[in-house]
C-alpha cells in the first residue's frame, strides 16, 4: 500500500501545465477585477489545511458571482486544455485544493446566497459558497435546521464535493443523504441539473450522487438542494469520563446496538482534553471523554440519557455531566470543535497528518486500540477525535513539517492504520474525502477493477481532464 510523505510519492501525474498568457487575459477580459493574479491571492487559493507545503499555486484566480460566471471561466479553461480548481473556503484536509497540475482557481465564495427555502417540503436551495452556519442562521426562524456538522464552518459547496458528515452522522446521516437535487457546470462549461425536490426517484441513473464526493473532478457544483430538518423540541447534552478508551468505545457500541437514537456521539481521548482544557480555558476532567447529545421530545430526551447513563455506568463510566441549556451545549461543541485548532498550538509550528478510517462498529474496538497502542509506542504526538457512532475516528499525527523523518514516521502510522480498518473491511476515509493524501489506499481500498471503471466515467465526462486533475487517482 502507498504511503506517501510527499507530493513526488502521491501521483506520478504532478507535471505543471502550462498557463497560455492569452487565456490570462481572456479571462481578465471577461472577468475585470473579479479575477485577480496577484501572488498572495494565488498563494491563498494554493494551500488548504493538508501537510502538503510544497505546492505552487494557480496561474489566477477567478471570482465566480453567478453560475454564467462559472460556466464561462470554465469554458476558456476548456479551451485552452487548463485545469479548473474549485475553491470554497480553503479547509479540505487532504490536498483536494492545490494545483498539482497548474490551472485557475475558481472562487465560489461569493455565490454565497440562500435562493429558496422551501419549509412545508423541508427543503432548501442554496449557493455553494453558502457556509453551513450561515445556512442554520438564515433558515432558524422556520423551526428548521440543517444538521450536517464537519466541524469547520466549510461551504455546502465544499461539503458536497467531498461527501462531508460530521458529528450528527449517526442519527441525520451525512451528505449523500441529504442532497436531493445539484446544479453542475461540466468540463465543457454546460449547464446541468440532477436530481428534484422530491423524496424518491427511479428515473435514470443517480447522477446526483455521482456528483457528490467527486471532489471537484467531474464538474463544479454551482446549486444544492438539501433536506432540512425540525429542530427538536428539546435537546440534552452530556459528557461522561471513562477510566480508559476502551471502556468508552465499549459503551458507545452498546448505545448503538441497543438502538438508542442518540444525535451525537463524539470520543475524545485524554491528550485531547489537555489540549482543549488549555485552548479553550476550561476544566474538563482529563481523562478519556464521551460527548453526547439528545434530540427529541424532553420525555424521549430523558428516556434516551438515563439508558446511555446505565450503560455508561457499567463500563466504568462516571462524573456524568448535564449541560441543558444552549450556553452550556455551545461552550462543549466548541470547544470539541475547536480540538483540531487545540492541538495545534500544543506544539507551534507543526502541521497534522489527519487520519479518517471509518470502520463496522462491531469492529471499533479492534481497530481503535491497536491504533493507539501503535502511535503511544512511537512517541509521536498526536490528539484523537471521533465520531465513534458510525465507527469513524480521526488521529491527528502533530509533526514538525521540515523534519523528513516525523514526516516519514507518521504516514508510517497512517499506513498502518488504513490498512488494518480495511482489513476490518472498512475505508480508508469516512468523510474528509481522497483528495491526494488517500490516492494509493483508495487502490487498495476498491481494488484496479473498480479504479478502472472511475477513469471511464472521468475520461467521458472530462475528455481533457480539466477538472481538478491528480486527485482522487491518476488517469
Amino acid at each position: 500500500m502507498n504511503a506517501p510523505a510527499s507530493l513526488a510519492h502521491v501521483t506520478p501525474e504532478i507535471a505543471v501545465r502550462d498557463v497560455p498568457d492569452a487565456l490570462i487575459q481572456a479571462l481578465q477580459q471577461r472577468f475585470g477585477a473579479q479575477c485577480s493574479t496577484a501572488m498572495a491571492v494565488r498563494t491563498q487559493h494554493g494551500r488548504d489545511e493538508s501537510a502538503f507545503t510544497e505546492v505552487p499555486p494557480p496561474a489566477a484566480v477567478v471570482f465566480a458571482e453567478s453560475t454564467q460566471d462559472v460556466a464561462d471561466a470554465v469554458k476558456l479553461a476548456s479551451q485552452y486544455a487548463v485545469p479548473v480548481i474549485p475553491f470554497g473556503v480553503g479547509s479540505s484536509l487532504e490536498g483536494h485544493l492545490l494545483a498539482v497540475q497548474g490551472g485557475i482557481s475558481i472562487d465560489v465564495s461569493r455565490m454565497n446566497k440562500v435562493l429558496s427555502v422551501n419549509a412545508d417540503d423541508l427543503t432548501v436551495t442554496v449557493q455553494p459558497g453558502v457556509t453551513r452556519k450561515q445556512l442554520n442562521e438564515e433558515i432558524k426562524s422556520t423551526g428548521l435546521f440543517f444538521p450536517i456538522d464537519p466541524g469547520a464552518d466549510a461551504s455546502i459547496g465544499g461539503m458536497t464535493a467531498t461527501r462531508a458528515s460530521g458529528t450528527n452522522a449517526v442519527r441525520y446521516g451525512t451528505m449523500r443523504e441529504n442532497v436531493l437535487a445539484l446544479e453542475v457546470v461540466t468540463a465543457s462549461g454546460e449547464v446541468i441539473r440532477t436530481g428534484t425536490r422530491a423524496k424518491k426517484s427511479s428515473a435514470g441513473y443517480d447522477l446526483t450522487r455521482l456528483f457528490v464526493g467527486s471532489e471537484g473532478t467531474l464538474g463544479v457544483v454551482t446549486e444544492i438542494t438539501l433536506r432540512i430538518f425540525p429542530l427538536p423540541e428539546a435537546v440534552s447534552a452530556a459528557i461522561c469520563s471513562f477510566p480508559s478508551i476502551e471502556a468508552a468505545v465499549r459503551t458507545t457500541i452498546e448505545i448503538i446496538q441497543l438502538g438508542v437514537p442518540i444525535a451525537r456521539v463524539e470520543l475524545i481521548d485524554v491528550n485531547t482534553v489537555r489540549m482543549v482544557n488549555a485552548y479553550s480555558k476550561l476544566t474538563l476532567r482529563e481523562e478519556p471523554m464521551l460527548l453526547m447529545e439528545f434530540h427529541g421530545s424532553p420525555a424521549g430526551v430523558k428516556e434516551q440519557a438515563e439508558v446511555v447513563q446505565e450503560l455508561a455506568s457499567g463500563h466504568g463510566g462516571n462524573a456524568f455531566e448535564w449541560a441543558s441549556t444552549p450556553e452550556e451545549r455551545t461552550r462543549l461543541w466548541t470547544a470539541r470543535h475547536n480540538s483540531y485548532f487545540a492541538a495545534i498550538a500544543s506544539r507551534p509550528g507543526c502541521r497534522a497528518i489527519s487520519t479518517d478510517t471509518c470502520v463496522p462498529i462491531s469492529r471499533l474496538a479492534d481497530c481503535l486500540l491497536e491504533s493507539v497502542a501503535e502511535v503511544d509506542a512511537s512517541g509521536i504526538p498526536y490528539f484523537l477525535v471521533g465520531h465513534v457512532g458510525d465507527g469513524n475516528f480521526h488521529f491527528g499525527y502533530l509533526i514538525d513539517p521540515d523534519d523528513a523523518q516525523e514526516r516519514a514516521q507518521a504516514e508510517q502510522l497512517n499506513h498502518a492504520l488504513v490498512a488494518r480498518a480495511i482489513a476490518l473491511e472498512g475505508t480508508c476515509t469516512g468523510e474528509h474525502g481522497v483528495g491526494l493524501h488517500k490516492m494509493g489506499f483508495l487502490v487498495d481500498e476498491a481494488g484496479a477493477g473498480a479504479i478502472d471503471m472511475m477513469r471511464t466515467i472521468k475520461r467521458a465526462l472530462d475528455p481533457k481532464n480539466i477538472m481538478n486533475p491528480g486527485k482522487i487517482f491518476a488517469l
